[in-house]
């Protein structure tokens, strides 16, 4: 009977998907995961493509994902789960900025955002709070969010986060780490030309003259995301 229950009390807890590409973050997560009463991974991948197949096999209740993965990028993978499962909640894990790409993650789908360096107690809260389908943020991005909001946009401060769509911030990314369009085209699985095009259109929201200028824009924007 005792057994019984315990694999009802098991059967109660909320299923979370792993994301990332890094094995050690997986299992420090699981572990953290696995150790709480209402919790359990069902499963963990590496890459996009593995984690849509998860969710169909696996019916997660939550799935957790880094924004850089080995086969395309966490942003992708987001737009991919909310298309096909709109209900299905999902909370960013990522060493980016959270200031530069946690509005980026909201507008693909995401419903929380949390840096890896945050403390332990910080990624159970996370995790939690969007599972009950609310937003989870830290205090000083709220902090931020709000105060945007209620300032509206202010005339010459936009930052490119606030100019460019979200599969242009992911080639403005790319560009910045000295990718070539070819290499641009190949990782986010999109033609040559398509990549050209989203290059043309970032130099002309953010009012660069030549190509030179967008690299030069580029890597201080991921310098200022990733400083030496």
């Amino acid at each position: 009977m005792a057994q019984a229950g315990e694999q009802d009390r098991q059967g109660k807890r909320a299923r979370v998907l792993l994301v990332d590409d890094h094995a050690v973050v997986r299992f420090g997560i699981s572990q953290l995961i696995n150790g709480q009463p209402d919790l359990e991974v069902c499963g963990e991948e590496e890459d996009a493509s593995r984690a849509l197949t998860a969710v169909e096999r696996l019916k997660p209740d939550l799935v957790i994902a880094d924004l850089s993965l080995k086969d395309s990028s966490g942003l992708e993978l987001i737009r991919n789960l909310k298309a096909r499962h709109p209900r299905l909640p999902i909370l960013v894990l990522s060493v980016h900025d959270e200031s530069v790409y946690a509005e980026v993650a909201f507008r693909a789908g995401a419903l929380g955002y949390l840096m890896k360096q945050e403390a332990l107690d910080k990624v159970l809260e996370a995790v939690r709070r969007v599972l009950k389908g609310s937003v989870y943020v830290s205090d000083a991005m709220a902090v931020k969010l709000l105060q945007k909001q209620l300032q509206g946009p202010v005339r010459g401060q936009s930052s490119p986060e606030d100019l460019l769509s979200d599969r242009e911030i992911e080639v403005f990314q790319l560009i910045g780490q000295w990718k070539t369009t070819r290499q641009i085209a190949q990782e986010l699985h999109l033609s040559v030309k398509t990549i050209e095009y989203y290059r043309e259109q970032i130099k002309r929201k953010l009012n660069l003259k030549s190509a030179a200028e967008l690299t030069q824009h580029a890597t201080a924007w991921c310098q200022r995301d990733n400083p030496a």
